[in-house]
């Protein structure tokens, strides 16, 4: 089974460049510093899946082609990884069905509850998702395909649940991962994981953390995500450990 990853946004809630910013980051001309909020695409055995739908989707879809979804997983209901929900409007049109979305019950509810024009009923004129909730709280099937349900903790935030396909995980507003989800972690091919900044962070873990933490897990190789505009992509990826990277939008990792 082969499964690619395209990363479509690689960074952190204000994005990169940070408005008004005029840092060396900000301000620098290599585009893999240019950093879209957070989120990705899976293709795996015909089936195309994105993680979270940032306030950049319609962008971020535009750019990489994408042509179709089957389901759409979401980590938690942050504004940085569901606001561009409305735009899946345009797949439903395309595709001329309904799409599945999967989460935590609780983050669901939220979800359900912040757009109540896409969930309830609604006398919206134009154009609006068709999105079927399921709920979930442990490994799922999706046709033949097992996604594993990855409960992570974002500190006084709550919990992240994030999602591993075959020899790929993606984890995402995490600071710490329970025992029982590093046990799930354990073979993989290539690891996703928040490394926010160099400074410690109540909600994410800092790039030395996420370090630490991708040495226990011992993917072949790991990038790091959801980065704010401490890290020049050159400057920081020539200090990092043999088979660790950052992340960077457009990257497309198979395995």
């Amino acid at each position: 089974m082969t499964t690619k990853l395209t990363v479509l946004g690689s960074g952190t809630s204000s994005g990169v460049p940070v408005i008004g910013c005029k840092c060396n980051v900000c301000t620098s001309a290599n585009p893999k510093n240019n950093r879209l909020r957070s989120s990705c695409h899976i293709q795996t055995q015909g089936f195309d899946f994105l993680i979270d739908t940032s306030p950049d989707f319609r962008e971020q879809v535009l750019r990489q082609g994408i042509e179709k979804i089957d389901a759409i997983f979401f980590t938690h209901t942050h504004a940085d990884h569901v606001h561009g929900i409305d735009d899946v409007r345009i797949f439903n049109a395309i595709q001329k069905s309904e799409i599945p979305i999967y989460g935590h019950k609780s983050h669901l509810q939220e979800l359900m509850q912040k757009f109540p024009y896409i969930f309830g009923q609604s006398n919206y004129p134009s154009l609006i998702p068709k999105l079927t909730p399921h709920f979930v709280d442990e490994d799922f099937k999706i046709g033949p395909i097992t996604v594993e349900f990855i409960p992570c903790v974002h500190g006084p935030a709550g919990w992240t649940y994030n999602y591993r396909i075959g020899p790929v995980a993606w984890l995402t507003d995490v600071n710490r991962i329970p025992a029982e989800s590093m046990q799930k972690l354990q073979g993989l091919d290539v690891l996703f994981i928040d490394g926010l900044r160099y400074k410690p962070h109540p909600t994410h873990f800092s790039l030395q953390e996420a370090i630490d933490v991708a040495h226990e897990i011992g993917a072949k190789e790991t990038y790091f995500i959801h980065l704010t505009h401490d890290f020049d992509y050159d400057e920081v990826n020539a200090t990092l450990p043999k088979g660790m990277q950052l992340a960077y939008d457009g990257l497309k990792v198979s395995t």
